[in-house]
């Protein structure tokens, strides 16, 4: 198996893929976990605005988002995450290009996630991809930590725009 390459394929999910997600996420440590059912909803429901990255078939990432329905130029990022095993390879960014890149002819122009403060890593990341296309990335106070009945930390907004008309990352 040495020296075997293994391509990553990127596309949208289907419920076949939900129980992987919902794996991946649990997995990552760091993101709130949803029901195994949401996933599979995810899949089925909101596949248009979401993406899977699949090595040999067997999901490896995944970004799951919507649009908003007040905003229809914007997609939100609920969640994303990758297999520890192709964590630093670029993989998460070549998700969310592969996200926006399928969503720019329907019009969308800016990205919305939150963010807790201590998530440096998800912060450097939705900051390489406003970089990447040459936009700006804005925070915002959005959920104060009393906003949640249980013990979480606060959620910053982020948004990143607006991006060009059917704007292609560069150097991906």
């Amino acid at each position: 198996m040495s020296g075997e390459t293994h391509d990553v394929v990127i596309a949208e999910p289907s419920t076949e893929d939900g129980s992987e997600l919902w794996r991946i996420a649990r997995d990552s440590r760091t993101l709130d976990l949803n029901s195994s059912y949401a996933y599979l909803l995810w899949c089925r429901d909101f596949a248009d605005t979401s993406a899977v990255a699949t090595v040999d078939g067997r999901p490896v990432g995944f970004v799951i988002g919507f649009v908003r329905p007040s905003e229809p130029d914007t997609v939100v990022v609920w969640q994303i995450a990758v297999d520890s095993g192709q964590r630093g390879k670029g993989l998460a960014g070549k998700l969310l290009d592969h996200l926006l890149d399928r969503l720019a002819p329907r019009g969308v122009r800016h990205l919305e996630t939150t963010i807790t403060a201590d998530n440096a890593a998800s912060i450097a990341l939705f900051g390489a991809l406003a970089r990447r296309r040459g936009t700006r990335m804005r925070q915002a106070d959005l959920f104060a930590a009393d906003h949640f009945p249980d013990d979480h930390a606060a959620e910053d907004l982020y948004r990143i725009g607006p991006f060009a008309p059917a704007a292609v990352a560069v150097g991906v």
